[in-house]
């Protein structure tokens, strides 16, 4: 049994950040969190030890979202705790406190966020801590709630950080990190409105065409060589998804003019983060702070003025692709 034999109450608080998945070329296999410059972006979870009970129950949701669910069964955080009491058999029960830094959805792995940073949070709880790799399982428990399926291309990044590739997720989950080219910025779109994951999946088509399959096939290789090499070009010429972007563009008004513009600004690539409606860019900008004059700026006031024209506010980000992940914020020392 992992666990403190402690009989007073402990309160970790542990942050997830905001995530990017399929990044283009590669949908549900490809991710990575970014933390703007600017203030963090993701979602904070407090956890209450209470060695009463075994009870696993929100306590509040506030931020940017509040209107999520409580009972342990239908919320991210709970059920990726529940599924970690269980296989580890924790001899005590949590108070779960979520506050919500990324809008629901949004497409930047909301849902992903609360489960890492809740089973993060706990696992500071614990006599013996697992490594970060071992609480993959648990928070993929919460977000198959969200979206009705197995994909880890939000949590996986969110917990670990870096460019992830997801390998595998059975029998147990594996991921490989990816490197990533130096002075690399990624700029971020939000247009207020939502799209459920569920909904998006649903628009879907089941198959695809053998001859896009190859190519899609080839872009995904060719970015991955990219990567490897801190080959710019390659890399632009590879950032193009000819799958899943054509049957949702219509989801985001303004998508390909969005989309045109940021390229013709500088973007190397750009596309639907997530299920969307948030666009991202990645950018070569070796600028220090993405600042005025900077690439990264000039592409993130071209996406958002093509939201504009259609009457969508926005809020928008630049940041770099995070290497760190999910990390406790706040907590008691452990003995």
């Amino acid at each position: 049994m992992n666990t403190k034999n402690s009989a007073s109450k402990q309160v970790v608080t542990a942050f997830a950040p905001a995530t990017v998945s399929n990044v283009a070329v590669g949908f549900d296999i490809l991710g990575f969190p970014i933390e703007p410059q600017c203030e963090p972006l993701g979602d904070y979870v407090t956890i209450e030890r209470d060695n009463t009970n075994l009870a696993i129950c929100v306590q509040a949701i506030h931020g940017v979202v509040s209107d999520l669910p409580y009972g342990p069964l239908a919320n991210t955080a709970t059920v990726a705790l529940l599924k970690m009491q269980s296989e580890l058999k924790l001899n005590f029960g949590m108070h779960v406190t979520i506050k919500k830094g990324i809008a629901k959805g949004s497409g930047l792995g909301g849902s992903a966020a609360s489960a890492v940073a809740a089973v993060v949070a706990a696992n500071h709880l614990l006599e013996r801590p697992l490594p970060k790799e071992a609480l993959l399982a648990f928070a993929l428990a919460g977000e198959v709630v969200a979206s009705g399926t197995l994909h880890a291309d939000n949590v996986g990044p969110s917990l670990l950080g870096g460019l992830q590739l997801i390998h595998s997720l059975e029998p147990i989950p594996k991921l490989i990190t990816l490197p990533i080219p130096q002075g690399v910025k990624c700029v971020l779109v939000h247009p207020k409105l939502e799209v459920a994951t569920k909904m998006a999946r649903e628009v879907l088509a089941a198959t695809v065409p053998l001859h896009t399959y190859v190519q899609q096939s080839a872009l995904l290789a060719s970015f991955i060589a990219a990567c490897y090499r801190s080959d710019f070009p390659l890399l632009k010429s590879s950032l193009q998804d000819l799958i899943i972007a054509p049957q949702r563009a219509h989801l985001i008004p303004n998508f390909y003019a969005v989309q045109a513009k940021a390229l013709e600004a500088g973007a190397m690539g750009c596309s639907i983060s997530g299920a969307g409606p948030t666009i991202f860019s990645l950018v070569e900008d070796a600028s220090g702070d993405g600042g005025d004059g900077g690439q990264a700026e000039r592409v993130r006031l071209a996406m958002v003025e093509q939201f504009t024209m259609v009457g969508l506010a926005t809020t928008s980000w630049i940041g770099e692709i995070s290497t760190e992940g999910a990390r406790v914020v706040d907590g008691e020392s452990k003995r």
